[in-house]
């Protein structure tokens, strides 16, 4: 029996990594944590009985633990509730699935207590990259990407050498604006940007495919996961979603993982890695798919792409000010007060902004997330 723990349960991949304990019986869930969905958290508990459950969410937490009171689960709040998980002695693999930089040090109290890691929180390694890595490396930790595109290139590097990795190609499908010139988006809406071709994420990350933000997160993620420099990270867009990601070697070979877009396949390959499980599911028809394609990205249109390799090139704080901003500037979107094209505009401002520390601490990283949220806010109150 394998015990896991999700931070992040309400969430997209947090059901869908549900789905699989459903259809795993030897998957037991110790822990449950979630932002302020306590309906459906409720529901997760009474399913999966979980040892502990944790909202983010202080008021709703406490409204929880009424509801919940026939039940063993004892109900947590606020990061205290998420550090308390994340170390949870009996808890062998800790899923990542929170959004935000609040999933920072969750993983880092999970890592020193020696759980695997399932990392699907891009954040983490953005903005912490430089202090994660060495630490899961000092404490013999396994960090398992659940991401589809770096779970395809960590199964293209099975059996493989690493040093003799030539190029990693990323792919990407594109979002939904592919093809489209900067004029085309002036008067996009919440509702067009959340109209992904290929893949259902939640709205947060979706607003990111659709900027190729979330292709420059991945980007900066892959540098800190396999230990490639940015000039050998190439971004492919390639609008079928079939083929996942690619890794080139010395000698020319190509290694690529394809499937069909289905995040189920690189949350149960990190939950059971080394092994492969059966799951349901459809499978790619080469004869009914006939066609692959593949275009370079447009970084002058989506410039959220280009300023993220920018971001990765000076290092330090600024990918936390990349990616802080982005959040704040999506926030903004979704909540209808900026346009579309205004969030790469805010991202540009706050990183022009920032003076950058050489190799920032958490707590400077959180504070290099706070002025620029700050920097946002101004920019908005003008």
């Amino acid at each position: 029996m394998k015990k896991i723990g999700i931070l992040g349960s309400t969430g997209s991949i947090g059901t869908q990594t549900l789905e699989i304990v459903r259809n795993n019986p030897d998957l037991e869930v110790c822990a449950l944590a979630a932002g302020s969905n306590a309906a459906l958290l409720e529901e997760q508990i009474r399913e999966f009985s979980p040892g502990a459950a944790a909202l983010w969410d202080e008021e709703a937490a406490a409204e929880l633990r009424l509801k919940v009171k026939d039940t063993p689960t004892r109900i947590l709040s606020g990061m205290e509730g998420l550090l308390e998980i994340a170390q949870m002695d009996e808890m062998e693999v800790l899923v990542t699935a929170i959004v935000g930089m609040i999933g920072i040090k969750p993983t880092i109290a999970a890592i020193e207590a020696g759980k695997t890691i399932a990392l699907a929180n891009k954040e983490t390694l953005v903005t912490a990259g430089h202090l994660i890595i060495p630490l899961a490396a000092e404490r013999g930790v396994s960090i398992l990407p659940v991401d589809s595109e770096h779970s395809a290139i960590f199964q293209s590097m099975q059996g493989e050498n690493r040093e003799r990795i030539s190029k990693i190609l990323l792919t990407a499908s594109g979002g939904p604006f592919r093809g489209r010139r900067r004029d085309d988006l002036t008067e996009i809406t919440v509702e067009d940007a959340l109209k992904h071709p290929n893949w259902s994420m939640g709205k947060k990350i979706t607003v990111d495919s659709a900027t190729l933000v979330n292709k420059g997160l991945e980007v900066i993620e892959a540098k800190w996961l396999f230990g490639v420099e940015p000039e050998k990270i190439q971004v492919v867009v390639h609008p079928q979603s079939i083929i996942h990601s690619m890794v080139e070697y010395a000698d020319g070979a190509i290694m690529a993982q394809l499937g069909m877009p289905d995040m189920k396949l690189p949350i149960q390959y990190a939950l059971f890695y080394p092994d492969r499980r059966p799951m349901q599911g459809k499978r790619v028809d080469f004869f009914e798919l006939s066609t692959l394609t593949f275009e370079k990205p447009d970084t002058q249109t989506f410039r959220g792409l280009a300023m993220a390799y920018e971001a990765l090139r000076e290092g330090g704080s600024m990918p936390t000010v990349f990616n802080a901003a982005n959040e704040r500037a999506v926030s903004l979107f979704l909540e209808r007060r900026i346009r579309f094209l205004e969030i790469c505009d805010l991202i540009q401002g706050a990183m022009e902004n920032h003076k950058t520390m050489a190799r920032p601490c958490v707590e400077e990283i959180l504070q290099a997330q706070a002025q620029a949220c700050d920097y946002i806010n101004g920019r908005m109150s003008r």
